[in-house]
């Protein structure tokens, strides 16, 4: 099975439980299009106030590749509609800006995987050629050109493209886990039946080292 199909049978909390040393960028990155569900190679830009770069970003990248914008948290728009409309001719897998993105009511209905910090109206200048394929940040968190960047309507995940096979195997788990759990509690069982919660608790008040786990 494809990496990517197999993403689709997780999600990026249970990626998270599998491993919280994950980067996470920080919440102020939202979806703003149809589809939300990112997984593809990073395409790194990084500019300020002016969006010609991401423009070259959308033009260079390869097909699958996401374009991941350092725009310095600022309230300009470095893209909107034509971009996303370029960016699926070019069948790009998603933009992550962490700046502005505007023309939001042809990007909410785009299949486009489009996030960002802020809508606003107000776009960038196009005279910076800006930097492209260089380490960014990017809603908090460092993102190498490369890097795999994962996202739902939960959040946006970057993880070092070795890493990703065996982040999913054990997101896997964690989600077979969790389905048996929820199996237990619809029968009328309770979270005390479904996990070690006694013993990890007497075990932390004997100041010993436990994890809570799925029974």
């Amino acid at each position: 099975m494809e990496l990517i199909d197999r993403f689709a049978e997780v999600d990026t909390t249970a990626i998270c439980d599998a491993d919280k040393t994950t980067r996470v960028m920080d919440s102020g990155i939202r979806p703003r299009s149809a589809q939300s569900r990112v997984f593809g190679p990073a395409f790194t830009v990084r500019c300020r106030d002016d969006f010609l770069g991401v423009l070259r970003a959308i033009e260079a990248a390869r097909p699958g590749d996401v374009i991941v914008v350092d725009g310095g948290g600022r309230e300009l728009a470095l893209a909107g509609e034509m971009f996303a409309r370029g960016a699926l001719v070019r069948r790009l897998g998603g933009i992550i800006i962490d700046a502005g993105y505007r023309d939001i009511a042809y990007v909410s209905r785009c299949a486009l995987p489009i996030y960002s910090r802020f809508v606003t109206p107000m776009a960038g200048t196009t005279v910076k050629l800006g930097e492209l394929r260089v380490p960014v940040t990017c809603g908090g968190v460092a993102v190498n050109p490369g890097d795999m960047i994962l996202a739902d309507e939960e959040g946006v995940l970057v993880v070092d493209p070795a890493r990703v096979e065996g982040l999913l195997d054990a997101a896997a788990a964690v989600k077979k886990a969790e389905a048996g759990l929820a199996a237990n509690l619809a029968g009328g069982r309770t979270l005390s039946d479904g996990t070690n919660l006694a013993e990890h608790v007497a075990a932390l008040e004997r100041g010993e080292p436990s994890k809570l786990t799925f029974t």
